[in-house]
């Protein structure tokens, strides 16, 4: 069996069912996602309050970012199991509840242990908003629709900052997590009214070995990454040591997953090119989000001597053009398909992150343009991309694609992130200009390697074949 990406076409009506169905989506995954970054701004504050060590204050963050990545290989499985309508409603409520419990904390530890549970519910949402949003729409008018959910995944964490810096100089720490309470609500009652909310069709038991593999090996790898950056060196306990089990995990996964009949995730997505280049696309896309969203603050506060909230402010551009693009990224691929419009947007990522790295000692408002100009590329790129490997996808294997995609995004933020601050720290003692020039430079290369997965993924789609999907897993059956 061949099959053929889509010739552009006239993008098909969005109704207003659909258009509710997304908006309810997307306010979840903002507050989700608005979590990831709006509790780092306060952790001296939490730190003071309850007379901790930084060390054990950090974890209020590190917590939840490590929870995200567990929960996120059995979100397929769960979907499949109870209906992503109804978990996708689940995590919502179950995140509002522990986001007020946040907010009441007596004590640190208390406060990390729930923010574990935090993002464990959290990680859910999006890939799970996904899968919904990918089955309901229609490839005619999921561009447009994701670029909604983009909208709300995007702003959330360039908000959070700004956001938290000025709660914290009139409200207490707490409230940020207590505004994610009217938030839950308001999404848990529309999701009522609007999301689908059948029950799942597949009995298939969980593979709780193959989770066992993967649920250790992610966060392991995650966390020795960020371990790596914090420190600035590959300390043996905490880089070396967790890379090393954490990889040895996800290779045992990937043994297991590979020979079994029912597996966790669906690893045979990964015989198709254009799904493998789409996950590389991904991938360096988090290294170049992630590792930016570190970059620039450091950029501001350590070359400009910026404050907290300054730099905040100044790092709005980079969010405000990603959201500004992304409806537009959404009607191109609609009518001209994904692969040639993420090309588009991963080329002017590539030009801008070329323009710092080439450029000495930029003034600020050359900056602001500069960030401006690479939020538009993450929006005129991230969308098509979602859509073209959404296009390759079986329908009934959506929950396994939005559940890799989403993995390996974390993955790819983590090294990122953990590269260039690795990079600026080991680069000060010859000065602050040029450990930034020097992060400048390998931000364009992980740009450039964004671009060369979104070229694949368009050439795979362009060659007019596409190899033989396996068959899809018979998930309604009970044997293991």
């Amino acid at each position: 069996m061949t099959r053929v990406e889509a010739e552009p076409a006239a993008p098909q009506e969005i109704t207003p069912a659909i258009w509710r169905l997304a908006g309810v989506i997307a306010l979840g995954a903002f507050a989700g996602g608005l979590d990831t970054s709006l509790i780092n701004i306060a952790l001296e504050t939490i730190q003071r309050e309850f007379h901790a060590g930084i060390g054990t204050a950090q974890w209020v963050a590190s917590g939840y970012l490590l929870a995200l990545a567990v929960s996120l290989p059995i979100c397929a499985w769960l979907g499949r199991r109870v209906g992503a309508g109804r978990l996708y409603l689940w995590a919502l409520a179950a995140f509002t509840v522990i986001s007020a419990l946040c907010g009441l904390a007596p004590n640190i530890e208390s406060l990390i242990v729930l923010r574990v549970f935090q993002g464990l519910t959290a990680g859910l949402l999006v890939p799970t908003g996904q899968t919904i949003l990918g089955q309901a729409v229609g490839p005619g008018r999921l561009g447009r629709v994701m670029a909604r959910l983009g909208i709300a995944v995007t702003l959330a964490p360039a908000l959070g900052p700004t956001l938290g810096g000025l709660m914290l100089h009139s409200l207490s720490w707490r409230w940020l997590f207590l505004i994610n309470v009217p938030l839950g609500v308001i999404a848990i009652l529309l999701g009522r009214r609007y999301l689908p909310l059948d029950k799942g069709a597949s009995t298939t038991k969980a593979d709780w070995t193959g989770y066992g593999y993967i649920g250790l090996g992610l966060p392991l790898v995650v966390y020795g990454l960020t371990s790596w950056g914090e420190l600035g060196s590959p300390d043996g306990s905490r880089v070396l040591l967790p890379l090393a089990i954490g990889v040895a995990g996800l290779i045992a996964f990937v043994r297991h997953a590979t020979r079994r009949e029912q597996p966790l995730l669906d690893l045979r997505l990964f015989r198709d090119p254009g799904y493998v280049a789409a996950c590389a696309g991904f991938m360096f896309n988090g290294a170049l989000g992630f590792g930016s969203a570190l970059l620039f603050p450091l950029y501001f506060q350590l070359l400009h001597s910026d404050g907290v909230v300054a730099t905040g402010l100044q790092m709005l551009p980079l969010g405000l053009g990603t959201a500004i693009m992304l409806p537009l990224s959404g009607r191109l691929t609609d009518k001209y398909t994904g692969g040639p419009v993420a090309v588009l947007g991963a080329g002017l990522t590539t030009l801008v992150t070329g323009a710092f790295a080439l450029t000495d000692n930029p003034g600020t408002v050359f900056v602001q343009i500069l960030l401006f100009g690479l939020g538009m590329g993450t929006g005129l790129a991230t969308t098509p991309m979602m859509v073209a490997a959404f296009g390759i996808v079986p329908r009934d294997r959506l929950p396994d694609a939005t559940a890799q995609i989403n993995i390996l995004v974390r993955i790819g933020g983590a090294l990122g992130a953990a590269l260039f601050s690795v990079i600026v720290a080991r680069g000060l003692s010859q000065g602050v200009e040029h450990a930034f020039h020097t992060a400048l430079w390998w931000q364009f290369g992980t740009a450039v390697a964004a671009l060369l997965g979104t070229l694949g993924l368009w050439a795979a789609l362009s060659s007019g074949s596409r190899p033989t999907p396996a068959p899809a897993h018979p998930h309604s059956s009970g044997k293991a």
